[in-house]
């Protein structure tokens, strides 16, 4: 979360491992804390099904290598991972195929993919921006964060291109489609300076922007970091886990809808709307803050409409077990938000119904819209709570009508894991699994179904558009 300038150069010790590996219910009740499964057992609504699960592959099995964020285009899945990312060939949902893995250490390595393009998100202190760099304290000023740009025409054989440096690196990125389609732009998020870091130095209340030329990537180049809390944004109280708000330095995520020049950021204290019709110098429009409920503003989701927004508050970092009854059905959650006017009203909290062990991590996280006509549905992550399913057309009373999760790693320590990221594309739900890789599932449910029909050519959670009325769509030999 801390960036040095660094003068480093491209690193040509990019390592590319190719392989060929084949691989209707009611609401759902409230869950006892008896009824927590076992570890490592796979509990699950009877309207999703478990299709298939490729675990992490060496060298990304190894301590420490965890698996990130998602990205789709055309019939492949992009996967970060703390150690770089893996491609993988869901031409077959049912059995998806890995294709390669980058070995490109640095956290998050959040990603992105536009066209023959892929973004890498680093945000943890390397010696270089090299693909064989190491980590090392921030405080030596060749350090390196940012954002590093691949070429992945040929899948198999992706090619390390250009890197760009921003002060405070870079914990999340979101693409942001130039209005000319020749250009694209990445929103960088970053947050929590220190003074002892030379090039972050707070208060941090900016976003870099980084534009890219899409066909010659290799100009790639940071533009600006436009202030976009001027008055210092939220304070924060101060108070101790779980009751605290933190202060806003930085954002988290930023989720863009570029046909409507709208954006929503999560941005540690509060929740803000931008206007990005000048893509290189969005606005601030509107604010919300939650005190009462809501410790940090992790990440946003816009309706189809563009009506609403659904912002995630990750209580304790995603490292904590917040899904018990101790902390109980406000805190850790969604908080549901319709756009009245331009400003952001909130309507409705929702979390998961069903405890968690203290021994899994478990909080709101990423998640996309389910392409329903005339409906707000969601499928999102909530680490070792699994994935949840549900409805947030009446603003005001949502509710989730499908599960998947896995018991603990373990009953006895609190154990990092669970699923990071869950995302719907073209009838299938993917998820990035921390440490079991990728799952699929297959959705059958009379409210969903028809989401089948709809298909997109690429998926970047954060870059929302309105889904297609119908599309080809994925319809497997061996379907339902």
């Amino acid at each position: 979360m801390t960036s040095i300038r660094g003068r480093g150069r491209l690193g040509r010790a990019l390592v590319v491992v190719s392989a060929a590996i084949a691989m209707l219910a009611p609401t759902v009740p409230a869950q006892a804390a008896a009824d927590i499964p076992a570890v490592d057992e796979i509990v699950k609504s009877p309207n999703l099904q478990h299709v298939a699960n490729l675990p992490k592959q060496t060298p990304f099995d190894q301590a420490g290598a965890y698996g990130t964020d998602l990205a789709f285009q055309d019939d492949y899945a992009y996967v970060g991972n703390y150690s770089g990312f893996t491609i993988y060939d869901i031409s077959k949902p049912k059995r998806p195929v890995l294709v390669s893995q980058v070995l490109c250490p640095g956290s998050q390595n959040d990603v992105s993919v536009y066209r023959n393009l892929l973004f890498l998100s680093t945000d943890s202190s390397r010696s270089n921006d090299s693909c064989n760099s190491v980590g090392q304290s921030a405080t030596v000023k060749e350090s390196w964060e940012g954002v590093k740009i691949f070429d992945i025409s040929d899948v198999r054989n992706p090619r390390y291109v250009k890197s760009i440096e921003t002060d405070c690196g870079s914990h999340t990125h979101t693409l942001v489609p130039g209005k000319d389609r020749r250009t694209v732009y990445l929103y960088s998020s970053s947050y929590s300076p220190a003074s002892r870091f030379p090039d972050c130095q707070p208060p941090h209340d900016k976003i870099s922007i980084v534009k890219v030329p899409v066909r010659a990537p290799e100009q790639a180049a940071l533009i600006a970091a436009p202030n976009i809390f001027p008055d210092g944004g939220n304070p924060g109280d101060g108070q101790p886990y779980p009751y605290g708000t933190s202060a806003t330095t930085g954002c988290h995520d930023i989720t863009v809808y570029p046909d409507k020049d709208l954006a929503a950021g999560a941005c540690m204290g509060e929740g803000v709307l931008l206007d990005i019709s000048d893509r290189e110098n969005p606005k601030v429009t509107a604010t919300a803050r939650d005190d009462e409920h809501f410790a940090f503003w992790h990440s946003a989701t816009f309706n189809n409409d563009g009506t609403k927004v659904v912002f995630t508050d990750e209580l304790g970092g995603g490292g904590t077990a917040t899904c018990d009854a101790t902390i109980g059905d406000k805190r850790g959650a969604n908080g549901v938000y319709d756009i009245v006017d331009g400003k952001l009203v909130f309507r409705s909290y929702f979390k998961i119904p069903r405890h968690q062990a203290t021994t899994e991590n478990c909080v709101a996280h990423n998640g996309s819209l389910i392409p329903v006509k005339g409906k707000d549905i969601m499928v999102q992550a909530w680490y070792q709570g699994g994935i949840s399913v549900w409805d947030f057309t009446d603003s005001s009373n949502p509710h989730e009508f499908a599960y998947f999760e896995r018991g603990p790693l373990s009953d006895t320590a609190l154990t990092l894991g669970g699923v990071w990221s869950s995302y719907y594309y073209n009838g299938y739900i993917y998820n990035s699994d921390i440490e079991k890789g990728l799952d699929v599932l297959r959705l059958n449910d009379r409210r969903t179904n028809q989401a089948r029909s709809v298909e997109v050519d690429i998926l970047n959670a954060q870059t929302q558009y309105a889904y297609p009325e119908r599309g080809r769509g994925h319809d497997d030999d061996d379907d339902d």
